[in-house]
């Protein structure tokens, strides 16, 4: 088996298309190597060494020899040697995995210096130079190899640093880092109870053992477990010969973006620090320049950089992300990967590259991550709020987000296991790859240090959530737990305002408004269209959701759930005496004042879906929900009734259930009080009857929900057909219109062949169809199915994605029986699983019509019906040709 794979000198072993074995950045130095590019020469330690690694904590036999011989390849195109006292080669050792994962696992620069070693360097270069990269390599292999804690050394910098008034670490002379350097080795002992190792064959194993052992940290680990990224994949170690940024100010490190990570805009935005190392940009410890000033500073070396990057996106076919190094004017490409971007920026670049040409309309489809789109819809401050900016920084990842300050991600993960809506912005003085779990939960991120590359600009951007960094006007306590912004004094748990759009922080909490969508996420959207075969319909209980839904290319209403029409201040009360009553006509009373309620809401909707089918489903839930919780609104319902306290206890008494989603409510209320299903059913004829007449076109679906038998169904759908011929005489207007009903039922699925017989059509409630076949409970399940995620007994929340083995048997087992028992059956889903990416392609699967979600998960189940379809076409291309 080949262990190692050579790149560098115009020739490379591998290329892109080897990243299961080569990892994405051996990949891509191989193949920036095949294209001309200059890279430094390097070898890759293929990604098999590492899962054999860690199976069984040893190297492969044949490693070593062929480690040694990656040496003597990179010694003779760069003519020093590895450990030579006079010409010493130092290397770095960076992991890479398949899938790229900025900043989760371990690196290490500058090795192959030692007391000797850096001597020679010294007399290569120059003292400081070499003192500098001897203080680096020290400090960073103590904390990846060692295991020491690196903040030991940053403070051994600072009091050097504040000793002799230096600003910044480039200001210390040779002296103060002949002295950082002796400090450091002491300490490195001191903290690891070893001497720290001065031969370099020594370090290079124990930094190749690290990087694969860096493949389990837990700040690892959660980052795949966040993106889905398999655990079996393991990484490969690139070993590449150092070239210096840190050799003066004709030298430099950078980073940089052939077009905007946040707006996509197709202009080259990067930063840079002259007598730098990788490192410190990275890190955002201090302040870089933006790219444009390199123009001034080495207009040869700029133009290099700007023909270089068009190559690399034109040759790979999207926006690379890029590493370079200047060394004393020569400059070198460290590294390229497809770049982090934020959903709105991923949707211009992938739109304008195909209006290039540069890929098809499929693949710009293919490119927007569904999950991505809700970022589209986030809200921004609103153009006539009110608000006092407190200090500017960078802005690293648009949108805005307004929380409580917390300052540490464990506190952000603790907040939200307490309550999962709270609003939360992480303010740190820089984040780093540790922070991942709580950043992936907080609203938005604050840093003082960092530019737009720095840690929590990166991760933002992939995560699409507001952003702001590099703002100097912020500083923070972490002892006391108070944070200075600008003049004002905050304490953990204030609230403030970030917009990521603009760099600004704001006090307080800011009027936001919805977004609107872009020219080119339209343009997105109706390629999409033209590729998905599934319908998608909005889950939308009021004319304005409807309408915000239509905006949303919603072709439909999929769910309206009258039962929330009920609960706005001035039609509760009215449902209460609905409820309180005595008798049937005391709550056909009250009905009577309910009708013409309902019948307003549907008929707006019908107006606002003109053309487009629209499914109510009649009351569901049980009658106790609308009466009061507290003595007071039991005091002050009592009143407005005109009854007595202890009446209104007694009813409530009577109403209260032990299990109530189990209980009266569904189609069981309808049938023991038909005249329930009778209001509804006139509101909604009489509704559609007057649309109709004003010219819109209607299309009314009347569902039946909690159906576990085909004698419940068809007493409900015998009161809806009774009721709609009395409408139609009264009216003399006729309207099409279906009766279903909602599978929610696990008994339901089972006998959905003699259901159907009976229905115009099903809907997979599998937010109830969930709950039943787990027999979990959606309100109380949070408390430990974070616990069952972790060990393993579920791969997702189910109430979040699709179960496929247990709640999609039942639904594709109803798929199958339903169109047995009629045929052309029309099927749906409207639980909150229409809305999500991986539940869309199981119903586009198993053959559906449509999908409903809510209003803001609409463009996104667009595209993930889209995805569906074209990965569908991509597998039968592939099979036909096998």
């Amino acid at each position: 088996m080949k262990f190692i794979y050579r790149f560098g000198s115009h020739r490379a072993d591998g290329s892109a298309r080897m990243r299961d074995i080569l990892g994405g950045k051996g990949a891509n130095l191989a193949e920036m190597t095949n294209i001309g590019l200059p890279v430094p020469p390097g070898f890759t330690i293929a990604t098999t060494v590492c899962r054999y690694y860690l199976r069984h904590q040893q190297m492969p036999k044949g490693l070593k020899s062929e480690v040694e011989q990656g040496i003597r390849f990179i010694e003779k195109v760069v003519g020093r040697g590895f450990g030579d006292e006079e010409r010493p080669l130092l290397v770095s050792v960076r992991s890479g995995a398949k899938v790229s994962m900025p900043g989760m696992m371990d690196t290490v620069l500058n090795l192959g210096l030692n007391e000797k070693t850096v001597q020679g360097l010294a007399r290569l270069s120059n003292e400081r130079f070499a003192l500098d990269s001897y203080r680096r390599f020290i400090q960073m292999y103590a904390g990846v190899v060692l295991g020491a804690k690196e903040a030991e050394f940053e403070k051994i910098l600072k009091e050097e640093r504040e000793g002799c008034g230096a600003k910044s670490d480039a200001e210390l002379d040779a002296a103060t880092l002949r002295r950082v350097v002796s400090r450091y080795l002491t300490k490195a002992q001191e903290l690891t109870g070893q001497e720290f190792p001065q031969d370099p064959w020594v370090q290079l194993w124990g930094a190749i053992e690290a990087v694969f052992e860096s493949w389990n940290t837990p700040r690892a680990v959660e980052y795949r477990r966040l993106r889905n990224i398999p655990d079996t994949m393991g990484t490969a170690v690139n070993i590449q010969a150092m070239v210096f940024g840190n050799l003066g100010e004709d030298s430099a490190t950078g980073v940089a973006f052939t077009r905007n990570p946040g707006t996509g805009e197709n202009r080259v935005e990067g930063e840079y620090l002259n007598n730098a190392q990788g490192e410190d940009i990275v890190a955002g410890i201090r302040t870089p320049k933006p790219l444009e000033q390199l123009s001034q500073e080495q207009p040869g070396v700029y133009k290099k950089l700007l023909a270089y990057f068009r190559r690399l996106e034109h040759h790979y076919r999207d926006m690379q992300d890029l590493e370079f190094t200047i060394e004393e004017g020569r400059l070198w490409i460290l590294q390229c990967r497809t770049g982090e971007r934020t959903p709105r920026a991923a949707v211009r670049i992938a739109c304008e590259m195909a209006q290039e040409r540069l890929i098809s309309q499929k693949e710009a489809v293919l490119r927007i991550e569904p999950k991505s789109v809700a970022a589209l819809l986030h809200p921004q401050i609103a153009p006539d709020a009110k608000y006092t900016v407190l200090a500017k920084g960078i802005a690293a990842s648009p949108g805005a987000a307004c929380g409580r300050i917390v300052l540490s991600a464990a506190r952000v993960v603790e907040l939200k296991r307490q309550d999962e809506k709270a609003k939360i912005i992480l303010v740190r003085h820089e984040t780093s790859a540790d922070d991942v779990a709580g950043m992936a939960r907080a609203d938005g991120f604050l840093t003082a240090a960092g530019g737009t590359t720095s840690h929590a600009a990166v991760v933002a951007r992939g995560m699409g959530k507001p952003c702001v960094v590099g703002c100097a006007d912020l500083r923070i306590d972490y002892d006391t737990r108070k944070v200075f912004i600008g003049s004002k004094q905050f304490s953990e748990g204030d609230v403030i305002t970030i917009n990521g759009s603009e760099g600004e922080v704001i006090e307080g909490e800011v009027k936001m408004v919805a977004p609107e969508l872009s020219r080119e996420f339209l343009t997105i959207l109706s390629w999409a269209d033209r590729f998905r075969r599934l319908g998608v319909r909005a889950n939308a209980d009021t004319p304005e959701d409807a309408a915000q839904a239509r905006s949303f290319g919603a072709e439909g209403i999929g769910l309206c759930r009258t039962e929330h029409m009920f609960f706005a201040p001035d039609r509760i009360g009215v449902m209460q005496e609905m409820i309180m009553a005595e008798d049937e006509a005391g709550r056909r009373r009250a009905l009577e004042k309910l009708l013409p309620m309902q019948r307003d809401d549907f008929y707006k909707i019908f107006r606002v879906m003109d053309g487009f089918p629209v499914t109510i489903r009649t009351l569901d839930p049980p009658l106790h929900e609308f009466l009061p919780k507290s003595q007071d609104e039991t005091e002050k319902m009592a009143r407005r009734l005109g009854v007595s306290m202890d009446y209104v206890k007694a009813v409530v008494e009577r109403l209260r259930e032990d299990n109530p989603m189990l209980g009266f409510r569904g189609c069981r209320l309808g049938i023991i009080h038909p005249e329930i299903t009778e209001m509804q059913a006139r509101a909604i004829f009489e509704a559609a009857c007057q649309a109709e007449q004003d010219g819109v076109r209607v299309h009314p679906e009347v569902m039946i929900p909690l159906v576990s038998d085909v004698a419940e169904f068809r007493l409900q759908r015998a009161v809806v057909e009774r009721v709609a011929e009395e409408v139609f005489a009264r009216r003399g207007v006729r309207v099409d219109y279906l009766v279903g009903t909602m599978i929610e039922v696990p008994r339901a699925a089972i006998l959905a062949r003699e259901i159907a017989r009976e229905a115009d059509f099903f809907s997979f409630g599998t937010n109830d169809l969930t709950q039943m076949t787990f027999g979990f409970s959606r309100d109380d399940a949070d408390r430990f199915l974070g616990r069952y995620e972790e060990l393993g007994i579920l791969k997702q929340n189910p109430f979040d994605t699709l179960d496929r083995a247990g709640v999609g048997f039942l639904v594709s087992l109803g798929k199958r029986l339903g169109r047995q028992g009629k045929r052309g059956l029309k099927l749906g889903i409207c639980g909150e699983h229409g809305g999500d990416p991986d539940s869309v392609h199981f119903c586009h699967e198993i053959g559906l019509d449509y999908v409903s979600c809510s209003t803001y998960r609409v463009p996104g189940a667009r595209l993930a019906a889209a995805h569906a379809a074209l990965q569908e076409r991509t597998r039968s291309a592939g099979g036909g040709k096998r």
